[in-house]
């Protein structure tokens, strides 16, 4: 597919074949179930799960930056990017590493003789205004808890409950990642129930992500101020698109999704947004230069409760006849 992008001088011009569809069998499952035969139903079903792609790849300076957008037949969206490109470095006197006293000096790693790569971070925002069958939709934070047993009630010492909490404003859905605090993050649509009384939704799920460590004073952080939080979640404006403001390279950091989610505007049962910012550390290595091989993360947006039952049950099986059959195209 074609893409649309405009010039200096703010004309527009098309650039061919930037965009690429298409369908993908991996060997992933959609859903499997086996009986023993101790119970004397040998019964085995399985059903593949094919992916549709949706695939951009964006060079940034030295950079590129591949992103698939996976859409599933049970409903799950999987955003994932993938990082390549000529890794960023900077000149040194040193050849070997026995000349460098102490390695953390270096502030990266020797890749080759007069060759350092710096560490750095990598940040990719995703601006997902989701929608739940509507506009009017609300956060919320499912956090999971430790409910500890009462003496002599149970031989269990503890079980699991999930506390949901609703955001009321924007400050409320501000999400740092724990693992030790561990939570789901709900976008729900009050209005709209399943037969059983469950509001319908999506969830955001995380995957390998990175925090920035830089002061939050520094000028870089201060105009990446995005990356202090790995969730935001902001009313729809139609100025407030891009995380990091209109005009990166020239602000101090004066118009950026941390500045306006200050205004801690109310954001239940409203057209809302979320922002979901993934994010790589890089220490770079010697396999990574001179060009680096991709190296991949992802996030999941997942339905809950948004259909009745398992959307892909009902999905006929294949058989080996429907199955495309590999060939040599000739013989040795």
């Amino acid at each position: 597919m074609d893409g649309v992008f405009a010039a200096s001088d703010g004309v527009p011009y098309v650039r061919s074949n930037m965009v690429c569809v298409f369908e993908r069998y991996t060997g992933d499952i959609g859903w499997r179930h086996a009986e023993s035969p101790i119970t004397g139903m040998e019964i085995k079903e399985v059903r593949p799960k094919v992916t549709l792609v949706v695939r951009m790849a964006a060079s940034v300076a030295n950079y590129d930056y591949i992103v698939d957008w996976e859409f599933q037949t049970d409903g799950l969206i999987r955003i994932k990017v993938g990082l390549s490109g000529i890794l960023m470095v900077k000149g040194t006197a040193y050849e070997n590493m026995n000349q460098v006293d102490g390695q953390e000096n270096l502030f990266g790693t020797l890749l080759s003789e007069n060759v350092i790569g710096v560490i750095h971070d990598h940040y990719i925002t995703f601006y997902l205004d989701m929608d739940i069958d509507g506009s009017d939709n609300s956060f919320v934070n499912v956090n999971i808890k430790r409910q500890e047993t009462s003496p002599g009630e149970s031989p269990r010492k503890s079980y699991l409950k999930a506390v949901r909490n609703v955001a009321k404003t924007e400050k409320d859905a501000q999400i740092q990642l724990k693992l030790y605090d561990p939570s789901e993050f709900h976008v729900i649509n009050p209005t709209k129930k399943t037969r059983v009384g469950n509001p319908v939704g999506y969830k955001v799920v995380p995957g390998g992500t990175a925090a920035s460590l830089l002061d939050h004073e520094d000028p870089p952080q201060k105009r990446g101020a995005f990356t202090n939080n790995q969730i935001w979640v902001t009313p729809y404006n139609r100025s407030e698109q891009w995380a990091g403001g209109l005009f990166v390279y020239q602000s101090h950091g004066e118009d950026t999704l941390d500045v306006w989610s200050e205004r801690d505007r109310p954001i239940e049962n409203k057209d809302i947004v979320v922002w979901y910012t993934l994010g790589f550390h890089h220490i770079p290595c010697q396999e990574d230069f001179p060009i680096m091989p991709t190296v991949s993360s992802s996030f999941d947006l997942k339905p809950v409760n948004f259909f009745e039952s398992n959307p892909i049950l009902r999905a006929p099986p294949y058989f080996e006849k429907d199955l495309p059959v590999c060939r040599p195209a000739y013989s040795a």
